[in-house]
């Protein structure tokens, strides 16, 4: 496949303008959507002696809601059941197209689309079902920290896809908060993260909000905030872009052995919020829902209660 063009990263000032009205106007309050492993485990559970510490610390909480599945053929109805859940409650839904193909560099969480043309046609899907409401789409975990195992040549057009995805998504739905994969404060230099960004579209107002960082994983809130600013800085673009961290599981900060794998000791972070206090960061959000394994206390994604309990109870 031949290398896609990317779109320019300069901002015209009508869009940036258009994004800080909308950043204004956001609902304070995320949506918890009815369907989750974890709610179908309280709802089943009743009478385990680890159903209230749970169903309070962690069902309570709304969460992102993951599309990892490729399956096309329901996706836009898949999507519009969440958006239009959240549009009911005035309430805003964080979702999480998880279907680059080479996911994961063939790890644990391997999968996606055959090819990225396949890709693109289901972010057109996807984008279908988005509605009109407020919506945080957090754009394909790993895709871009993660791309070194590509060739230069592999990587340049995966950028290309991800640029075309924020756009597609945005022009969708002009309400829709786009953000792109900055890895987290362990894994790659700023530097070297901005411009691997820029390349997949993050700094353009047409295709992108910002960045996420710390998706799945356990580093401090403090850290993924100053980390966030600085790639944030590098990267360039208007003065509304912004970063949202996963604060799910890092209440404990990262293990110093580097696991990143369901590691024992970590318990939960901050909870959900658009209001941070902090300059730059959008969100905190439950991008990954604590309990669900990362593929070594359970299959990649499934619900664990010992896990979750665990996390709940630290």
């Amino acid at each position: 496949m031949s290398v896609r063009e990317t779109p320019s990263p300069t901002p015209s000032p009508s869009r940036t303008e258009t994004k800080r009205e909308r950043t204004a106007a956001m609902p304070a309050r995320i949506y918890r959507h009815p369907d989750s492993q974890v709610l179908d485990w309280v709802r089943a559970h009743s009478g385990d002696p680890r159903h209230a510490v749970i169903a309070s610390r962690i069902a309570e909480q709304p969460a992102a809601v993951w599309f990892a599945e490729y399956a096309p053929e329901t996706l836009t109805a898949r999507v519009a059941a969440v958006t239009s859940g959240g549009a009911a409650q005035g309430r805003v839904p964080v979702l999480v197209p998880y279907a680059i193909p080479g996911r994961d560099c063939g790890g644990h969480s391997q999968g996606g689309a055959p090819d990225l043309d396949a890709y693109d046609a289901w972010i057109d899907r996807f984008a279908a079902g988005l509605g009109s409401g407020e919506v945080i789409v957090v754009l394909e975990p790993d895709s871009v920290a993660q791309a070194e195992c590509l060739s230069a040549g592999e990587r340049a057009d995966r950028f290309a896809s991800l640029a075309r995805a924020g756009r597609v998504l945005k022009e969708a739905n002009p309400r829709a908060r786009v953000y792109f994969d900055a890895g987290h404060s362990g894994w790659n230099a700023p530097g070297k993260q901005a411009a691997w960004l820029r390349q997949a579209g993050a700094a353009s107002p047409e295709s992108s909000d910002g960045i996420f960082s710390n998706v799945s994983n356990f580093h401090t809130t403090a850290d993924e905030v100053a980390y966030d600013r600085r790639v944030l800085d590098v990267l360039g673009g208007p003065a509304g872009l912004g970063a949202v961290i996963d604060t799910s599981r890092n209440g404990n900060g990262a293990p110093a052995d580097g696991q990143w794998c369901d590691p024992a000791g970590r318990k939960l972070g901050r909870t959900p919020t658009l209001s941070t206090g902090e300059a730059r960061i959008d969100a905190y959000l439950w991008v990954k829902l604590p309990g669900e394994s990362d593929g070594c206390k359970g299959r990649p994604g499934t619900f664990t209660a010992s896990y979750a309990y665990d996390l709940a109870s630290s």
